[in-house]
């Protein structure tokens, strides 16, 4: 059975974690009391045959009602707090001697009223702020409904189906004299609005709003501006609806659209009707945008109202288990009296949470789902799938077949001497062996990664919502571990046929193609748009790629620059990878000329500009979030990898020109960027290295129980940063090539950031390392205009 400590610990919000009953906290001081308690236990006993004769009458009403009255041993009394925020403070009074140490007793309920308070404060602010919420959420459904009334009207008066394919918005009416006089405010506006519009990244990316050829309606009662930014008027106020330019393509075709919006309105401002109005439309597609919107809001507000609701059931988990520990230890009947106070305070007897969630399921339902219930709650509360024992069965299946092909793949390379290092069959090293060599770093990591997963859910440390991920596109650790043996399987399976043919005497024009084929394979899947081998995770990969590959123009989340910090350990993969590409694009396979891509500049010059790639991303990222933020940390950590690459940009330049002068630059640049990086491993990612912590040089708060983990940890951690001499050393084993040396290093490179994920994941369960929101505070599209602007 889960002890409650780690259940709690485990379910908790990490960024709300401080606001919770500090759990811990409370065992201490009931563990003082007991240190007393236990000292003088044979004293204060009663025999079992009293204490059976006080409960049997305890259970008849009439001593029942006495004995209660009696053993009220404390009394909590109910103030108004002084700072003015209405908010009630509870103090509690000890009528009677709870304990054997008085002291320690006062210590435990002056630390229980605290955390009462605390959480009654905290549930109080976030109950309004997610009312708020609920409000402006409220106005916009109805503003949205309100315009597509209007489009389905619009329907409804007969218009030709022809027609409304042709012009498929809805159109406004002002007076053109109004039109002409605010016509350079409304210039000014939309610059500014442009430029609100650059600036607002909160939201998740949308499709960019493109223009369409608009029907028309007139709505006499109503002043619409276009969608990107210009006033309308619904329900008495002045708004607008505002999309925000989150990626690069809507900011794009925004902005063309906004040339062509400006346009059109120009020409029509100068032509008037005969009673001086002037029709201005509004497109559907731009609706249906900020219906998107609004829908994501819903989203967002309802799983925060979920996380408010885990927050109340916890924290009154947490106030039992205590207060039943107190009894059991103390031996009074503390429990009843307090939680009586519990049960009524206002963290638990608040219901505006529960029926806010219940209108937003029922806006949900009525407007998302079209009144499908089982619909809705796919979106609001996904369902994790189930684990299956048919997935064991085949890791198992799988592990068996790879460790027997690659035993037979490496006796017949070691009876053929492929790899020998004198070899006369260099061509093999040469072509066929990067591929191995990329697929075996890529799935080493991915299988670290599973084992990464399966440490975590052991250490209660939740990485799903860490990491944002739904139940569709994440992975447990089985699925990472029935991927990686399935993959490696296929992959040794196939070169092991390759390495035959070549010693049965094929030549290598008619096998080269094998290894391209088997990458090619594996992209395609990759691409697969089937619903098949795992398809949303696959997609979820592919877009965080693209923001890790654009990532100034994207907002960095968690999950961005996770994946990019292990790109970063992958460089020997990637440059496998150009490598590959390069040789069978140029049809360099089939000219069995592998020194092509090596002789040619250009292609050369790419090669080293992938080495420095990793870095360049994640360098971005930094000044994104900087520039998001506006915290100068990301500046820091930004210098962290232009270390890392000039160290890596002088290891180029001494790969080229060994001399004296290139090889003490190397020294100097990797020493620096090595101890820059150590910093930040120990005392930024992971926490560690705080000299004021309970824990000698660690962190006060700790997932595993063995300190010494994490000091081994932080030696393994500074021995595998300095895999780097070997450039300078040039160490390489005797009888064997130095890509297998590199190898080696490379796989050491990517065990050392699996072993990072770990503590980097812990640092952030614990501390909010990163200071990302609990819940996303998505802009809404409909946003009110003062009238003096």
């Amino acid at each position: 059975m889960v002890k409650f400590t780690k259940q709690f610990e485990g379910q908790l919000v990490p960024e709300w974690k401080d606001a919770f009953v500090d759990y811990s906290q409370l065992k201490k001081d009931l563990k003082k009391i007991h240190f007393f308690t236990s000292g003088v236990e044979k004293k204060q006993t009663e025999t079992s045959f009293i204490k059976t004769i006080k409960s049997s009458l305890g259970k008849l009403s009439i001593f029942g009602n006495k004995e209660r009255e009696s053993s009220r041993a404390i009394k909590v009394h109910t103030k108004l707090a002084s700072s003015g925020s209405n908010s009630d403070v509870y103090e509690t009074e000890l009528l009677e001697k709870v304990a054997d140490d008085t002291d320690a007793a006062k210590d435990f309920f002056v630390c229980l009223d605290t955390q009462l308070n605390k959480v009654n404060q905290f549930y109080k602010t976030k109950e309004k702020e997610f009312l708020e919420r609920g409000e402006c959420m409220k106005k916009q459904m109805e503003i949205l409904i309100e315009l597509k009334d209007a489009f389905k009207q619009k329907q409804a008066n007969g218009e030709s189906t022809q027609e409304l394919k042709e012009d498929d918005s809805i159109s406004c009416t002002i007076s053109c004299e109004e039109d002409s006089v605010r016509s350079r405010t409304d210039q000014m506006q939309l610059q500014e609005s442009c430029l609100e519009d650059l600036e607002n990244n909160e939201a998740e990316a949308l499709e960019s709003p493109r223009s369409e050829e608009p029907i028309k309606i007139n709505n006499e009662d109503s002043k619409l501006r276009t969608v990107s930014g210009r006033v309308f008027s619904c329900q008495g106020k002045n708004l607008k609806i505002k999309i925000p330019l989150t990626n690069p393509s809507r900011t794009f075709s925004a902005l063309s659209y906004l040339i062509k919006e400006d346009l059109i309105n120009q020409s029509s401002s100068k032509k008037c009707g005969p009673d001086g109005v002037n029709k201005l439309r509004i497109s559907k597609k731009k609706l249906s945008h900020a219906e998107k919107m609004i829908k994501g809001a819903l989203t967002e507000l309802y799983k925060g109202l979920n996380y408010l609701k885990t927050y109340r059931s916890l924290n009154m988990l947490a106030f039992m288990n205590i207060l039943k520990k107190f009894d059991k230890i103390t031996g009074k009947q503390i429990l009843p009296i307090y939680l009586k106070v519990v049960e009524s305070s206002y963290f638990n007897s608040s219901d505006k949470v529960i029926k806010l969630s219940d209108e937003v399921e029922e806006w949900f339902i009525k407007h998302f789902a079209g009144e499908n219930r089982r619909k809705a709650m796919k979106y609001l509360k996904p369902h994790h799938r189930k684990e299956s024992h048919s997935v064991t069965f085949f890791i198992g299946l799988f592990t068996g077949c790879f460790v027997a092909l690659l035993a037979g793949y490496i006796t017949v390379a070691h009876l053929t001497g492929m790899y020998r290092k004198h070899s006369e069959n260099t061509f093999y090293l040469e072509t066929a062996y990067p591929v191995i060599s990329m697929f075996g770093l890529l799935f080493l990591h991915l299988f670290l990664y599973g084992c990464n997963i399966f440490m975590w859910r052991k250490a209660r440390i939740n990485y799903s919502f860490i990491f944002e991920l739904g139940s569709k596109n994440e992975l447990k650790f089985r699925d990472v571990f029935l991927i990686c043996t399935a993959s490696m399987s296929v992959i040794v399976g196939v070169m092991f046929v390759h390495l035959l043919l070549l010693a049965k005497g094929y030549s290598l024009r008619q096998v080269q193609v094998i290894p391209g084929l088997l990458l090619l394979v594996f992209f395609l899947i990759l691409i697969c748009p089937l619903n098949i081998f795992y398809k949303s995770s696959r997609y979820r990969l592919i877009t965080v790629i693209r923001n890790i590959v654009f990532s100034p123009l994207y907002k960095v989340v968690m999950l961005d620059f996770f994946m990019a910090d292990q790109l970063c350990s992958q460089v020997p993969m990637l440059r496998n990878l150009e490598y590959i590409a390069c040789y069978y694009i140029t049809g360099s396979y089939a000219t069995q000329d592998y020194g092509y891509c090596m002789r040619v500049k250009y292609y050369r010059d790419l090669a080293y500009a992938v080495s420095f790639l990793p870095y360049y991303w994640r360098a971005m990222q930094c000044a994104r979030r900087w520039f998001d933020e506006g915290e100068t940390s990301h500046l820091v950590n930004l210098g962290k990898y232009v270390s890392a690459m000039l160290a890596a940009g002088t290891k180029v330049a001494y790969e080229k020109e060994r001399s004296i002068g290139w090889l003490c630059l190397v020294v100097a640049m990797s020493s620096i960027a090595t101890i820059y990086q150590l910093y930040w491993d120990f005392v930024k990612d992971w926490g560690l290295l705080q000299h004021n912590s309970n824990n000698p040089w660690l962190r006060n708060q700790l997932m595993l129980r063995q300190k010494s983990i994490y000091y081994f940890s932080m030696v393994l951690n500074l021995v595998l940063r300095l895999a780097w001499l070997q450039t300078v050393l040039h160490s390489s084993f005797e009888h064997v090539d130095y890509r297998v040396t590199g190898l080696f290093l490379a796989a050491l490179e990517v065990i050392r950031r699996g072993h990072w994920n770990f503590y980097r994941l812990e640092n952030e369960h614990l501390n909010n390392a990163g200071k990302f929101r609990a819940v996303k505070t998505v802009p809404l599209p409909f946003r009110e205009v003062d009238e003096e602007d």
